[in-house]
């Protein structure tokens, strides 16, 4: 059952919507009486407001008694219902949101080993969704009314205020916590962030989100683990579907391979699709050469050939050419890019190593 109590704003409506009805309805009681508009309304004004003047003018005929009688009882009673709807409007709101930012922070302060996300943007949104469908215990830091308002009915636990402040990331429960993600849409406040972060708790892992390819660095200086450029992983993801579709296809849009992708995400590895620049380090070798030179750091599964063959499950021996599409399984997918992107060394005699 709808409780009303939970809607001061609806109630208010109400209470408005019915006195409005009365006011319209006695005043054309009156008017019908005879009455001038002006009187009649102030007379109904008078009656609800029970403030007691005295009549405009004489009462002195049982239809002006019962228009009389029927808009004290009905308007009164209104007005105490509209007078109620408006106290609760005024206090119950403020009260809700300390009684639940209580709650909330009664939940966070039984966390351990959780992760703390900074933002609730689209990112951010879709950070804390995959948290919850994984059942890892986390928490969103939000500055917006209206996305906190939208995070709590998501059902995360949130708490609203800026980031970058300690008191903040200490009520967080970023001493206990083992990550901490920020998805900031602005720079300078990730980078504020990291460093408050990294300040309060020197192990804890950071994640930070960047923007323009200079904050990488800064981001990294400030004590983040990993950086991630949604707008360069956007255009690799773009340039891969355009170069290698059916390498795309096969790697992302088959069922299987998106759980094996799930599966791979839990194990803290990614699958990525590489393109073999002209004087790569790795271009020319076979996977068994590039294997061995990266200490198996990573493993190709699938090359799409510049020419439109694919070879899923390639042979030891196959050679990677320039240009090829290699899908690649790692540990860091901006590690895999920099290993193929890294420039062909020459040795002293001129020959590659």
């Amino acid at each position: 059952m709808d409780n009303p109590l939970l809607h001061p704003s609806r109630n208010l409506v109400r209470g408005t919507v019915f006195m409005a009805i009365v006011w319209v309805a006695a005043t054309v009681g009156y008017m019908r009486a005879g009455w001038s508009f002006q009187d009649a309304f102030y007379m109904v004004t008078l009656t609800v407001f029970t403030v007691g003047y005295g009549e405009v003018r004489p009462v002195d005929t049982q239809f002006l008694h019962w228009v009389t009688i029927g808009t004290m009882a009905v308007g009164c009673t209104g007005m105490i219902f509209l007078s109620g709807a408006l106290v609760q409007f005024m206090t119950l709101n403020p009260l809700q949101q300390l009684l639940g930012g209580r709650r909330v922070q009664s939940e966070i302060d039984k966390l351990e080993k959780h992760i703390i996300v900074c933002g609730y943007g689209r990112i951010g949104l879709e950070l804390a969704k995959a948290l919850k469908d994984g059942r890892a215990p986390y928490v969103v830091i939000e500055q917006d009314d209206r996305r906190v308002a939208q995070a709590r009915d998501d059902g995360h636990a949130c708490l609203q205020g800026d980031a970058t402040s300690e008191a903040l990331l200490l009520d967080a429960g970023i001493a206990r916590a083992r990550a901490l993600v920020t998805v900031v849409p602005n720079d300078a406040a990730n980078v504020f962030i990291t460093l408050s972060a990294r300040s309060l708790n020197s192990a804890i892992e950071i994640i930070a989100r960047g923007d323009a390819v200079s904050t990488e660095r800064k981001l990294v200086h400030a004590g983040a683990n990993k950086v991630v450029l949604p707008t360069h992983i956007g255009a690799e993801r773009i340039a891969e579907i355009l170069l290698f579709p059916e390498t795309s296809r096969f790697i992302r849009e088959s069922e299987r391979m998106r759980e094996l992708e799930k599966q791979l995400r839990n194990l803290g590895l990614v699958i990525e699709v590489v393109v073999a620049p002209e004087d790569g380090a790795l271009t020319n070798l076979t996977i068994e050469e590039i294997e061995s030179r990266t200490n198996s750091a990573f493993f190709v599964v699938q090359i799409d050939r510049r020419g439109g063959d694919s070879i899923t499950s390639p042979d030891k021996k196959t050679r990677v050419e320039s240009g090829d599409g290699v899908a690649v399984i790692g540990r860091s997918a901006q590690a895999i890019n920099a290993l193929f992107a890294a420039p062909r060394q020459t040795g002293r005699s001129g020959r590659l190593r």
